[in-house]
């Protein structure tokens, strides 16, 4: 498996390459390549540490699986890339970033580089998945990996918003420091779910309020209509 990283990033989880689980997740992830189909392919398997720089990094969204069905995952939680279908879960998002932020509008797409790009690391728990195959490379490593850079931010200087959707990532909630970065947790935004107490969390403007009180700049949770 190639690592294809910044500097940045890779110097903060050095030692991580370094551990004998990473090694066998390389060689697990190879090995799914050669017999299946794994989603998302091979260059954008990082593509939340490519998009975010780590000094950047003033929000830290946290997904689950990749999308698993064609097409659909690129290396960002929640995200697909322009001219594919948007997912349920992420018409959801937009359904209460709508009410949450009055000036924002439901684009037609579902690519969230834009987020990414300003501030926004859209993390998944699991960074590849065979496809048609949902939570099929859990336990394989990639959550120890996650964990390594959730601590990495944790670490950091700079305070950060941890946005926590779902007993998945809430469990992640033991491993960040409370007393210097804020979290914000709600049921998932899928429809499964997101009845049950994400409608109405207000993430979106909580996560503005808590970067206010710390003077850092806000994120414009607006996304371009049009992809150029």
């Amino acid at each position: 498996m190639t690592v294809n990283i910044p500097d940045d990033w890779r110097k903060a989880l050095a030692t991580e390459f370094e551990k004998p689980y990473f090694a066998e997740l390389s060689d697990f992830v190879d090995a799914e390549r050669k017999e299946y189909t794994v989603f998302p392919p091979e260059k954008d398997v990082f593509n939340a540490l490519n998009m975010t720089p780590y000094e950047n990094v003033r929000v830290v969204i946290l997904g689950q699986d990749p999308y698993h069905d064609d097409g659909q995952a690129h290396g960002l939680a929640f995200s697909v890339r322009p001219g594919v279908s948007i997912p349920p879960s992420l018409r959801n998002i937009y359904t209460e970033l709508t009410k949450d932020i009055s000036d924002f509008v439901a684009p037609k797409h579902g690519y969230l580089a834009s987020w990414a790009e300003h501030g926004v690391l859209l993390l998944n728990t699991c960074l590849t998945v065979r496809a048609h195959e949902a939570n099929s490379h859990r336990g394989k490593g990639w959550e120890t990996f996650t964990d390594a850079v959730i601590h990495a931010v944790v670490v950091r200087e700079s305070p950060a918003v941890f946005i926590l959707w779902g007993v998945p990532a809430q469990k992640k909630r033991a491993l960040i420091d409370e007393t210097r970065h804020t979290v914000l947790v709600s049921p998932h935004p899928s429809p499964l779910s997101a009845r049950k107490g994400f409608f109405g969390s207000e993430p979106f403007t909580r996560t503005n309020f808590a970067l206010e009180e710390r003077h850092q700049p806000t994120i414009d949770w607006r996304l371009p209509q049009v992809i150029k």
